[in-house]
This record gives structure tokens, C-alpha cells and sequence, in this order.
């Protein structure tokens, strides 16, 4: 059991199933500790029968903490984190800042929990579209060595953040209205439109978006020889990341091999079944925990190619699900899962 956990970007999206999660799951820990920016310090927030009242970001609130789960924006992960680690506590970030660092283990629990024990101090979440391609990817890299991915990924407006939903909505009634609607977050329309970019450019005429998924991957399967070629596309669904995936394996992996590996793996839920119209859908994986494969199928292009479907709640599993899980994993390992941080 944690004496005192602080929860850092409490009042947003990803913060409020935080908290949802530590309630319901009833986390181990003596004392909790809300905090977010000045906008919103001094807020009651209810959990558990009372309400724990919102402190303002600042280094000084760490002093006493020794779990941080953290969801910001990368500059504010870059500025506090550090000091936080420095007073003691372990930090479970959900900000891309720190992901491909050489010395921040970047942690699936499902895929990768040993590398938690890694840490020094400060202990990733993955990206949310990288999350549940790894998952789907991980029995199959076991089983015949993954060795090129194609992936195509049709991304919730919640990704992009409150902005991004409230652009949605607002846009959508707009469009229906025959109104105009200024967009907060979308350089475009995203009311019965698609976005093919994400994140800036980066590399080649690939977006950061696309590359956190090529080298975040290789990093959690711990096999820099993965080939990912990924295009991101930002969709009108409110929530949930749905990725159509391509994969090459050493060893050719049949259908019915790859349904049992996807069904036998924690994490995972199978949902399969073309002629019955039974395949995951954004509507029915909403507030979900798990990843959902279907459409599974044979690349008929290549003789060691399989296709499937993947569908997962990004602000669930591909962020806050996630960060707690990394929290119950480290209360599981004990006191070794804590070297260096505040006993």
C-alpha cells in the first residue's frame, strides 16, 4: 500500500477516469492528492464518500508524496517531473515527453511489466495509438516474430482533448444547421470529414504522431528490427481509436493460430465473427478496459501476412487504464518496484 499518491492533471479527461478507476478498483493507498493548474486549485472534487480539495500544481506538494500518475502536456511533464523524482517520489507519466528516453522504461503491463523495474524514478505510458497495436502485436511477436506492421489508424476526436470533442459537437450541430463553426482544435473541419494528419511533421513526410508509433513499438517488443509504416487519420467518433493492421511474421501464424493467441492473452478480447456481423466497433468498446481484435484474416498478398481489426478506448486503455494498471503492477511487485523513491 502507497502512504500518499498525488494525481497530476486531476480536473481533465484522462485525470477524471484516474480518479473514476482509483475509486472503483478501491487503489491501495492511506491518502490521495489532487492536483492541476491554478485554473482549477481550490475545486472539491468527490471520491470515495467525500471530497478531496484540488492543490495547485508546485513543486513543493511532491515532499510528502511518494506516487505521482501524472496526465499533462508534454512542456508541463518537462518542467515538474523532474523535481518531483527529485523529492523522492515515482512518477507514472502519461506525457510523450519522457517516452524515448533511455533511462524511462516505457511499460504495457499486459506486454512489457518487467521493464517497470527498470526505472529512475520515472515509469511511461505509451501513446494511445501505440497501446493497443503493441497489445495485439505482443502474442504474435512471441509466437513468429513480428517483422513489418502496416498500420492505418481512424482516431476519436477525444484524443486530441477536450478541445477536440467539443469540436465534434459543436462542430456536427453546426453542420447540420447550415452554420458556421470556428474550430478550436482542427485545422479543418472535423464534422463529416476525415483529418489524414496528426501531430506535426516529422520524418520523411511522416507526422510525429506516426513516428511515436514506429519507435514506441520497437522499444516495448524490444526489437529495433520491427518495420511499422503508419498513417494516422483523425475521424468524426467521439471516442475510441480503431486501427486496421497488416503484419508480417518470420513464422507464417494461420487464423485460427492467431484467434487463439489474441483469446488466450490478458488484455485482450476477441470479437469475431464476419458472416454474424460480429466485429469490435467504436459503439459497443466505449468505456471499455480492453483491447478488441476482429476481422481477422490471411493477407492474401504475402505468404506470412495477417489482417485484423483493433479497436480500443484510448482515453481508458490508451492512457488512464493503463497509468493505474502500471500503479496496482507496482503495489504488486513491492518494495523493489520502489528503489530510490520514498518508502
Amino acid at each position: 500500500m502507497f502512504d500518499c499518491v498525488a494525481v497530476v492533471g486531476a480536473t481533465g479527461a484522462v485525470g477524471s477516469i484516474i480518479r473514476e478507476l482509483l475509486e472503483a478498483w478501491d487503489f491501495p493507498c492511506k491518502r490521495l492528492k489532487f492536483v492541476a493548474s491554478g485554473r482549477s486549485a481550490g475545486r472539491k472534487l468527490p471520491y470515495a464518500g467525500r471530497e478531496i480539495v484540488v492543490e495547485e500544481l508546485d513543486g513543493s506538494i511532491f515532499d510528502d508524496v511518494q506516487l505521482v500518475i501524472s496526465s499533462t502536456p508534454d512542456d508541463t511533464a518537462r518542467d515538474y517531473i523532474p523535481d518531483a523524482v527529485r523529492r523522492g517520489a515515482l512518477v507514472i507519466d502519461e506525457s510523450g515527453y519522457f517516452r524515448m528516453k533511455s533511462d524511462v522504461p516505457l511499460v504495457i503491463p499486459e506486454v512489457n511489466p518487467d521493464d517497470a523495474l527498470k526505472h529512475q524514478g520515472i515509469i511511461s505510458s505509451p501513446n494511445c495509438s501505440t497501446t493497443q497495436m503493441v497489445q495485439a502485436l505482443k502474442p504474435l511477436h512471441d509466437a513468429g516474430r513480428v517483422r513489418r506492421v502496416v498500420v492505418s489508424t481512424y482516431q476519436a476526436t477525444s484524443g486530441a482533448g477536450l478541445a477536440g470533442s467539443r469540436d465534434l459537437e459543436r462542430g456536427t450541430r453546426a453542420h447540420l444547421a447550415g452554420e458556421r463553426h470556428e474550430y478550436e482544435c482542427f485545422a479543418y473541419p472535423i464534422a463529416f470529414n476525415c483529418i489524414p494528419q496528426i501531430g506535426s511533421p516529422k520524418y520523411q513526410g511522416y507526422t510525429s504522431e506516426e513516428m511515436k508509433m514506429v519507435y514506441e513499438t520497437r522499444k516495448m517488443l524490444g526489437d529495433d528490427g520491427i518495420q511499422v509504416c503508419p498513417t494516422c487519420v483523425r475521424v468524426p467518433v467521439a471516442n475510441c481509436h480503431s486501427e486496421s493492421i497488416l503484419v508480417e511474421t518470420e513464422r507464417k501464424i494461420t487464423v485460427e493460430e492467431a484467434r487463439k493467441l489474441f483469446a488466450a492473452t490478458p488484455g485482450l478480447e476477441v470479437m469475431d465473427d464476419l458472416e454474424q456481423k460480429i466485429y469490435p466497433m467504436p459503439i459497443n468498446c466505449d468505456r471499455r478496459h480492453e483491447t478488441f481484435i476482429g476481422r481477422i484474416r490471411e493477407d492474401i498478398s504475402s505468404p506470412n501476412g495477417l489482417a485484423f481489426w483493433c479497436v480500443s478506448d484510448n482515453l481508458r486503455k490508451g492512457a488512464a487504464t493503463n497509468a493505474v494498471q502500471i500503479a496496482l503492477l507496482l503495489d504488486k511487485l513491492g518494495p523493489q518496484a520502489l528503489k530510490g523513491c520514498r518508502k
